[in-house]
């Protein structure tokens, strides 16, 4: 992404900034305001925190020093509630340590100030693009979960011992029913959970975690 060209995508996204300086907030919102993205501007962490929605996609464009909680500190907080919004850190200060540890807490990227305004788009975009996908993994996940979460406790049993690689005679034995019965559980757990082959039943069980499928 070489110019400063607005996407298809920062239009449905937002952009939160976060800085106590009132002339670089206005300038950093007017810059990303002109090429589409969605953009809202806060004088601290604590302001962002109370206004907020943090389940909608979006990124965090984070000062790291601010009057009251620091940028940092924010970041540990979110950290806590298990959010996991990209964060763009930047600074007036080229303080190396800090910026590893920012980046080794989850941080997207972290800038010195003065910013190049398109090394701030490309984090931006990257930002945004990586949030997209952590959502559509977050999704199909929960939906593989209430597949799963659709299956008899019989038929769990036999997919987990399926799953560890045991055919349908031995996981007959192991949970004292006839290999026909073994067979039909299958047949259903297949159904149920749109598979079309063992490869695919196993990937979606590793995918869940599902007991046994770590043994394959």
């Amino acid at each position: 992404m070489g110019t400063l060209q607005s996407s298809a995508m920062s239009h449905s996204r937002s952009v939160y900034i976060v800085d106590d300086d009132e002339d670089i907030r206005i300038a950093l919102e007017a810059l990303l305001d002109s090429i589409g993205f969605q953009v809202t501007t806060f004088s601290s962490a604590e302001e962002f925190l109370s206004r907020v929605d943090l389940d909608k996609p979006g990124c965090l464009v984070l000062d790291v020093r601010l009057t009251g909680q620091s940028g940092i500190a924010l970041q540990n907080h979110l950290n806590r509630m298990g959010n996991e919004i990209p964060i763009i850190f930047i600074s007036g200060h080229g303080d190396i340590p800090m910026a590893v540890n920012a980046i080794k807490a989850g941080a997207a990227e972290f800038l010195t100030k003065p910013v190049r305004p398109q090394d701030l788009i490309d984090a931006i975009h990257a930002a945004l693009e990586s949030d997209s996908q952590r959502r559509a993994r977050f999704a199909a996940t929960n939906a593989s979960q209430r597949l799963y979460d659709g299956l008899t406790p019989r038929e769990k049993d036999v997919m987990s011992l399926i799953v560890a690689g045991h055919g349908n005679k031995q996981t007959a034995i192991l949970l004292g029913i006839s290999e026909p019965t073994v067979k039909a559980h299958r047949g259903q757990v297949m159904k149920k959970l749109n598979m079309q082959s063992l490869p695919d039943l196993v990937r979606f069980a590793r995918e869940l975690d599902v007991e046994g499928s770590s043994k394959t």
